[in-house]
């Protein structure tokens, strides 16, 4: 039996406790509920639980049930929502209807009819994730899925083997519309653990896409299309400053995926491009974004734009995939392996040399792929090699021991100066976000949205590197700013406790105090008559 997570969510906690005693949950496929005190709360505690399901009372402080309800079904679309009261109102109940509640029930609530819903609401989840993950009925979506010109058209786009001049023939002839003017690709992909058991990946993939395009929002003017085993998208976009926006669809469409098909899914964003002739640009950098899962984690959207924005996105090397594994271990791994990889790739191209004149040419080779990744990769070669000497003319002249010492330096140097950059450039858009923090804290407005669009990034990416670096996330850090401030004003002023609220970003003192006693164990008045 599946099991689905609950939250309650009443301002009166004895009517929830209630609640959870009338049911035998873990029989029924439920987990044992989670409760929130008012809608504010209970939007918080989402981020980490992410119900299934959400059984409201409308009448709350701070934010009643039908907001709530609201700010759920933009977050997660797929949640149902349960709204009991004790107000048989049929307002209430048309705007239930609007919003796809799964059930209205008025207070006091009957046993027997609070088990009769929540069995009919686990019956539609189970059928949700049955219709997603039928052999059958994907095998016939797999068979009527796009064209297979269309199919060909986008893998050759994105490999760059359709000349510039017969890109508009070719969209023409195959019915296909993009407009731009900017484009970026998404690549999707899925965890090879968690699959469910005596599930095909094949059709897992097919389910994942269906979801996508079931569920993309269309302003992006997504096409799909399947290559190298995974689903792959291009975006449309009318400004740059979409991609931030773009991202955080597909990371809110990565948390949807795990809650519907069972996948984890990783979408990697490349960077924009203008033309449809650069969109291998794009794609590469899209493969390189997921390859950066190992470091941020599944699960989530990654814009390969935030997190290298210096560097150059694609293949490292014209050599095959030995020299471009090890670019690739310089920059996602650690520096040992990446140093390792390095003196491998010397055991293996030096071991059926058979004259001095193709090891010199394999050399400077090397040495050649080695500047040209330094420039790609904005690093000072100066840091790298020593520029007093002729690199060239002293690598030729290595036995193949020293050649392998060398590289293997050489490669932990370059991971150790990409590593350097990466994490500076993540420390400095945090220490922005405190930074205005500490100038805007009582800005009531204040929120990680309007952050990420002042640091011109997306929140999936900005929330991950947020709590990475502080160990909390905005919301949590922006209120143990705004508390810290609170109290000190409590102490050293003689100010009204709602004038405190306002002046630390608050507009209902109510909340406040909520917020404060939540913190500190006891109201603003009392910490400030126990200090004195």
């Amino acid at each position: 039996m599946n099991r689905y997570r609950v939250m309650l969510v009443d301002d009166e906690e004895d009517v929830a406790q209630a609640i959870m005693k009338k049911l035998n949950w873990e029989e029924m496929g439920f987990e044992n509920p989670r409760y929130a005190h008012n809608g504010l709360e209970a939007l918080e505690l989402s981020e980490d639980l992410r119900p299934d399901i959400v059984m409201t009372d409308i009448k709350m402080p701070y934010m009643d049930g039908m907001e709530l309800s609201r700010n759920l079904k933009q977050l997660y679309p797929n949640i149902r929502i349960i709204i009991f009261s004790g107000f048989d109102d049929f307002e209430y109940a048309k705007e239930a209807i609007r919003l796809e509640a799964e059930e209205y029930i008025l207070k006091p609530i009957d046993s027997d009819e609070l088990k009769a819903v929540f069995t009919r609401v686990h019956e539609a989840l189970d059928r949700d994730i049955d219709e997603k993950l039928n052999v059958a009925k994907l095998e016939n979506y797999y068979m009527d899925s796009l064209p297979l010109l269309q199919e060909d058209f986008f893998a050759s786009l994105v490999e760059g083997r359709i000349a510039d001049d017969k890109i508009e023939k070719f969209m023409s002839d195959y019915r296909i519309d993009l407009a731009g003017p900017l484009f970026a690709v998404a690549i999707v992909h899925i965890s090879s653990s968690g699959i469910p058991e005596g599930m095909n990946p094949v059709l897992l993939s097919v389910s994942v896409r269906k979801l996508l395009e079931e569920r993309m929002d269309e302003k992006w003017g997504c096409r799909f299309f399947s290559y190298l085993g995974s689903t792959v998208m291009v975006a449309q976009f009318s400004d740059r400053k979409d991609a931030a926006s773009f991202t955080d669809t597909c990371d809110r469409l990565c948390r949807l995926a795990i809650s519907i098909c069972k996948a984890k899914v990783t979408i990697g964003v490349g960077p924009l491009v203008d033309s449809l002739s650069d969109i291998d640009t794009s794609y590469r950098g899209a493969r390189d974004a997921v390859s950066y899962r190992v470091l941020y984690g599944n699960t989530k959207a990654i814009n390969i734009s935030e997190i290298t924005p210096m560097e150059e996105s694609g293949d490292e090397g014209s050599d095959g995939e030995g020299l471009f594994d090890v670019f690739k271990k310089i920059k996602m791994a650690d520096e040992q392996t990446a140093s390792e990889a390095a003196e491998k790739y010397i055991d293996m191209n030096t071991v059926n040399q058979s004259s001095i004149q193709s090891h010199r040419f394999f050399v400077m080779e090397l040495v050649s792929e080695l500047y040209k990744f330094a420039r790609n990769n904005q690093l000072d070669v100066n840091e790298i090699f020593d520029m007093n000497t002729d690199v060239y003319a002293v690598v030729q002249q290595m036995e193949k021991a020293e050649l392998k010492e060398w590289f293997g330096r050489v490669a932990g140097k370059m991971h150790g100066l990409i590593e350097d950059r990466r994490s500076g450039n993540t420390r400095s858009f945090v220490l922005k976000a405190k930074e205005y923090v500490a100038d805007h804290y009582a800005d009531q407005d204040l929120s990680i949205d309007f952050i990420c669009s002042y640091l011109g990034v997306s929140s999936a990416y900005f929330s991950t590197v947020f709590k990475k670096e502080t160990g909390k996330t905005f919301v949590g850090y922006l209120t143990d700013y705004r508390m810290e401030k609170a109290e000190k004003m409590l102490l050293e002023t003689d100010e009204k406790t709602y004038i405190i609220a306002r002046e630390v970003g608050y507009s209902d003192p109510n909340y406040f105090s909520y917020v404060f006693k939540k913190q500190f164990g006891v109201s603003p008045s009392k910490y400030k008559s126990g200090r004195e």
